[in-house]
Formats: structure tokens, sequence, C-alpha cells
């Protein structure tokens, strides 16, 4: 009798399990991130008493926008699908008669009867559809309880110190390896696998991941408070250090990264602009102006003096004469520091030497033998680095420096060095130099 049960379970299997399927799955809200395909039955179907983990060849199986389809065989992925739209599957192990011709539909399926005999009636097969969200997911909020290390870089003023900031706000993450997902996080789920089961490692590790991130994002000079306007820049940098745990491991990136308030203690920020205020003094203009401010003020404060204006004028002589430099001294020491600091203009010309002996040539031919220059050396030097031919410099306009020579040659207008030793040959244009090339 167990034997003639399991021939009839085989082949009431079998024959239930022929129809075609077509599978589906509900639009997936931002808490499902991995759900099991479902069969579309209703009261008119006749494919209502199939197994549930086989998938008959030639299924549809649709894919909609934002999600990835997968199909697990045996618990091997078999295929791959992340575009929208309809998939047929007909590479299925499990035949159909409704599909792939009725001849070779027929002895596909006498053949499964008589494996699924074997096993008690019973598929010996787990096939099943799983759908990824592959939308972003949002809304994950992060809060540093404890304050995080931030370094506070300042070229300016030579400023390199570390100070503690709190920062909260939200981010978001995608899942741009599905089958990463499924291999290492989610695996053969029964329905669902929900955000809740992995959000709190992924904030764990995020937390972990900032003070490196914090350490990028100061290197490119962005200060803390400005972190808002930089979200671009911390998405990217926490990628780049969670690329492994998140990228190479579970197949997920981080989208978007929001800061909603960055906050560092009153010590700190009080300490940094004061550090600032004092580097801005060592231009000496500028700590003539505050000087003089502060004059001004003190001038104000001894006019309303109720002990009489002269005394407190007195003393404001007295803490002036205490007071080392005055405001004429920083201001010229201002003036003469930006003096210094100017470009010097460079009337230097550029030379060269020819193979014939004669040094410090300037134009395009030797004076001595009529050799041309080499490229890129004629010319004089205007103190904006370009290398000119005539009198005014071809870059910014600027006129020839004073101390050339204002002799020409009367072919190509050529000026040569010294006047009283005209060259045999003009360097510009090679003509022969003579007395009537003097002006």
């Amino acid at each position: 009798m167990g034997l003639i049960k399991a021939f009839f379970g085989a082949a009431g299997g079998v024959l239930a399990d022929e129809w075609r399927e077509y599978f589906y799955s509900e639009s997936l809200d931002s808490d499902v991130l991995v759900t099991k395909g479902k069969k579309r039955t209703s009261k008119r179907s006749s494919n209502t008493k199939g197994s549930d983990n086989i998938i008959s060849n030639g299924s549809i199986i649709a894919v909609n926008e934002g999600q990835c389809m997968i199909i697990v065989d045996q618990g091997k992925v078999a295929e791959f699908c992340a575009e929208p739209g309809e998939f047929l599957y007909d590479t299925s192990t499990e035949p159909s008669l409704f599909y792939g011709g009725l001849g070779k539909g027929l002895v596909d399926t006498f053949k499964n009867i008589g494996k699924r005999f074997t096993f008690g009636g019973q598929p010996p097969k787990d096939q099943r559809v799983y759908y990824f969200n592959t939308k972003e997911i949002v809304g994950n909020k992060y809060g540093t309880a404890n304050p995080v290390p931030f370094r506070v870089v300042d070229k300016n003023i030579g400023l390199d110190i570390d100070i503690a900031i709190r920062c909260h706000g939200e981010y978001s993450y995608k899942i741009t390896n599905p089958l990463l997902f499924y291999t290492n996080v989610s695996g053969n789920v029964e329905n669902s696998y929900f955000r809740s089961e992995i959000d709190s490692q992924l904030r764990t590790e995020l937390m972990t991941a900032l003070q490196p991130a914090f350490a990028r994002i100061s290197e490119m000079g962005i200060r803390y408070s400005a972190l808002p306007g930089h979200t671009q820049e911390m998405a990217d940098a926490l990628n780049q250090i969670l690329s492994k745990k998140w990228g190479e491991l579970r197949g997920i990136e981080i989208a978007s990264f929001g800061v909603s308030s960055v906050k560092a203690p009153e010590e700190d920020e009080e300490m940094i602009k004061n550090l600032q205020k004092a580097a801005a003094f060592r231009d000496p203009t500028m700590a003539a102006a505050n000087l003089t401010g502060a004059q001004a003020d003190a001038m104000r404060a001894a006019a309303a003096n109720e002990g009489g204006a002269m005394m407190g004028f007195m003393g404001l002589g007295m803490a002036q004469s205490a007071g080392g430099a005055n405001t004429s001294q920083l201001f010229a020491m201002g003036e003469k520091a930006k003096q210094e600091a100017a470009p010097v203009a460079d009337t230097t010309v550029n030379t060269w030497d020819c193979s014939c002996g004669k040094k410090g040539n300037i134009g395009k031919f030797c004076p001595e033998c009529g050799g041309k220059a080499p490229e890129g050396i004629v010319g004089w030097k205007c103190e904006c680095g370009v290398i000119n031919k005539g009198k005014f410099c071809s870059e910014c306009g600027k006129k020839k420096p004073d101390g050339i020579p204002k002799y020409k040659c009367d072919k190509c207008g050529w000026e040569p060095e010294d006047p009283s030793k005209p060259p045999k040959f003009c360097p510009e244009c090679g003509d022969v130099f003579d007395e009537k090339d003097k002006i």
C-alpha cells in the first residue's frame, strides 16, 4: 500500500506542478530588504495544489522598478535579473507539459514521476524566487553619544590642533550587490528580511568609521562648522573606509549622509577664536588698525572720566608710552612688508651662446657669424614672466625696461645692446649692420 500511495502521490504532485507559474512581489516598503516571491493564484486558478518551492519550466517572474530578482535552485543562485519587466525562466529542472513541446514534455514528466516515486512521492528539489529592495533606504538616524576627535587645520595661521565634536543626523544606504547580500546576510529567508535585523550593526560600524572619515575631511581643509555643507565629501569618505565591511562583504553602500548639527565644546571654540585673532595681529597693519580702534575707545572713555578729562588723558598718554610700538610705527612696518613682498620686475634679457664662440647673444641670429638662435631663447623677460621681442609685453602690455639700446636695424627694427659696437649682422633678419642703421 505504501508503494501505491507513493506512486499516486508522485503522479499527482508532478501533474499539479506541470502548470506554469507567475511570480510577483508586492511593493517593497523601506522596512523590507528581501522578500520571497509569491505565486499568483485565484479562485479560478487550477494551479492551487502545486508545491510551494517548485518553479516549472517556462514560468514568468515579474520584476518592478527598484527591485532585483534572483532564483535559487537547490541552494545555489541559478538566475539573476535587475531589469524591470518580465523574466522567462526557461532553464528550470522542473519540466512542464505546457512549455517546450508536448512530446518532450511527456517524456520528462514520466521521468520526473519515477524520480519522485523514489522519494516517497515528494519533489527532491527546492526552488525559490527572492526579490531585493534596491531603492535608497532612508531615515537611518545616528548620533555621537561620546565626543568624536576632529583635527582642525588652518594653514593660513599655522593652526593644527585636535578638538572633540558631537554631531547627529541621518544617512541612507542601498543594496548594490544583491548576490553578496543574499550570500552573506539574508540567506534563504522563509518570508522577508527586514532592515531592523541589520540596522543596529550598520549604525555601530558607521560610528566607528566617523573618526577616520573626519580625519580625511580635515585634511581637505574643511572646518568642523562647515560639515553640513560638505555631506557628499563625508559620504565618499565613509564609503572609502567602509568599502570592505559594507561593499565587499555585504554589497551595501552609503547613498547619502546628512549632518543636522555639529557642536564643539565652548572652551574649544573660544580657544580657536583666540588663536585666530592672535594670528591675525601678526600682520602689522591689522595690529595697527586694532590699536587705533582701542585708542579711540580709550579717548572716549577718558573724555567721560568722572575724575576729570585731563586726568583721563594723562592716563592714556602713560599707557601709550608704556605700550611699545605706536600705530604709526606699525603702519610703517606693514607698508614696508608689502613693498618687500611685492614682485620685482625682471629686466634681464634672455641670452644665448653661439657655436662660433660669441656669448651673450639676445637676437635671433648671431651678430658674428649669422647663426640662428635656439627656439624659445630670444627676447626680454617681463615682470609677468613672458619673454618678448618688441618694445611692449605681449601679455600685460608693459613697456620694455629702460637701459635696453635705442638703435635699430633699418630693415627689421632690431635694437643692438651696445650702440658703440654694432654687430656685423642683424640678429633678427641677418642684414649687414653699417652706419645707416644708427638713429
